[in-house]
């Protein structure tokens, strides 16, 4: 990261100051890492930034919601208001219920990514968390994998179908919950969810939008999501994870998410204790 390598000294240089164990230092220097790059990207723009929570704490409740905390507080140090941060957490049943207690018991705002399923964005709705981040392109990339169909019309595409459905199912219901679609492979996709809340879109898509001059017409409105059929349901723990074990999809596509991103702070964790041990271990 030679582009970023004061942020990752001053990381560092935290992590020693405060002390502890070797896990301790390192933990203490990823989250201060994180809430620079944060503090950097909300230099350039004038919205939120979101800030993950480590993935393998997402199947522990509390773990998260002090793990949330803790980078609030750093935020805060940084004269950077929590209106300002988005928490992201895994939409586990745990993730969802530390982002209820993170919205409703601490006022942090918080956004549910690895969402696949309709028992998640349903939970997430109920558990009234500020913003759902379905991955659309991700969705497309199992059916493409795993059915015989290996390409869709935009508006038959499984994650747009997977998109429009929660969002109508939000509208329909008065739920407050913004939904931004997220992981687009192609700008059908994207069109095909105009007038979704937000869609968070690629640059190089985007270049792609640019160029595009066609007519390009709402495909969402809560209007159109009041005539929905769709049926209002009830979700506890155990429905929920009934609900959402039956979708074969997103059981294996938040289980490799999680995985991923797991992978990916095992890597920069090494990475950081080479930086800050390596030399007094005499390697």
């Amino acid at each position: 990261m030679p582009a970023y390598q004061e942020l990752v000294e001053e990381a560092i240089a935290y992590g020693r100051k405060l002390g502890g164990s070797q896990e301790e230092q390192i933990t203490n220097a990823i989250d201060k890492l994180f809430v620079l790059f944060g503090a950097e990207i909300l230099k350039k723009i004038p919205g939120r930034v979101s800030t993950e929570v480590d993935a393998r704490l997402s199947f522990d409740k509390d773990a998260m919601v002090a793990r949330a905390r803790r980078l609030i507080e750093l935020y805060k140090e940084a004269g950077i208001s929590k209106e300002r941060i988005l928490i992201k957490l895994s939409s586990t049943w745990e993730g969802i219920q530390a982002g209820k207690e993170l919205e409703e018991r601490h006022g942090i705002r918080c956004n549910m990514t690895l969402l696949f399923s309709f028992a998640q964005a349903v939970a997430c709705a109920e558990a009234g968390v500020t913003l759902i981040s379905p991955f659309v392109g991700r969705i497309l990339d199992w059916h493409v994998a795993n059915t015989d169909k290996k390409s869709y019309e935009p508006q038959e595409d499984p994650g747009v179908r997977s998109v429009t459905k929660i969002y109508n199912y939000y509208k329909k219901f008065g739920y407050k919950t913004i939904v931004m679609g997220a992981s687009f492979r192609n700008t059908g996709e994207i069109k095909a969810l105009a007038g979704c809340d937000f869609l968070t879109i690629s640059p190089q898509l985007l270049g792609e939008l640019v160029k595009d001059h066609s007519k390009l017409a709402p495909a969402l409105s809560a209007k159109a999501a009041q005539a929905s059929d769709l049926e209002k349901i009830e979700l506890d723990e155990k429905a929920f994870r009934w609900l959402h074990n039956e979708d074969r999809m997103a059981v294996e596509k938040l289980s490799d998410g999680i995985r991923r991103f797991a992978a990916d702070a095992v890597k920069l964790e090494r990475m950081l204790r080479e930086r800050m041990f390596s030399a007094e271990n005499g390697k």
